[in-house]
């Protein structure tokens, strides 16, 4: 019998990780960097191979678009077909809650519960974390994306 688990993916930069949780616990990570439209379709065929996924959580941004657009369009694809609940949550809790580049100096923040962008001159390298304890209180069940497009404009 396989074993049941909960399946995290941070697709939102390069290295691609995907986090495997039992009882909200992280089981196993597994990193790529090639291209999530090339790469998810094999990673989770091997996932479900090896575990019976029972909830699906993502980043939905922000970050870059076209990494949001694909992780959101293949996990719902999944969700839908297997019928597994998808959850999603900012890219702030993958990161400490320090910023994240839109483009050129403006880079989105997070303040209280809002997403802003600010101009900032240098900001710290990104650098997208699993926890080792799923917080499920953390994510909600509106999956939508955080396409952010707002950004550009300003």
């Amino acid at each position: 019998m396989l074993k049941e688990v909960d399946i995290l993916l941070v697709a939102l930069t390069s290295p691609i990780k995907i986090g495997v949780y039992e009882n909200n616990q992280l089981l196993e990570i597994i990193e790529s960097e090639k291209k999530s439209s090339d790469i998810l379709p094999i990673l989770f065929r091997d996932l479900q191979k090896k575990y019976l996924i029972k909830k699906l959580f993502y980043a939905n941004g922000p970050g870059s678009f076209m990494a949001i657009k694909v992780a959101y369009v293949f996990l719902k694809s999944l969700s839908i077909l297997k019928e597994i609940p998808l959850f999603a949550t900012d890219a702030f809790y993958f990161n400490q809650n320090k910023p994240i580049k839109a483009i050129g100096k403006l880079h989105f923040v997070k303040i209280s519960s809002e997403i802003k962008t600010q101009k900032l001159e240098t900001a710290p390298e990104v650098v997208f974390t699993l926890p080792d304890v799923l917080d499920y209180n953390e994510f909600s069940t509106d999956a939508a994306p955080l396409y952010m497009i707002g950004a550009v404009g300003q």
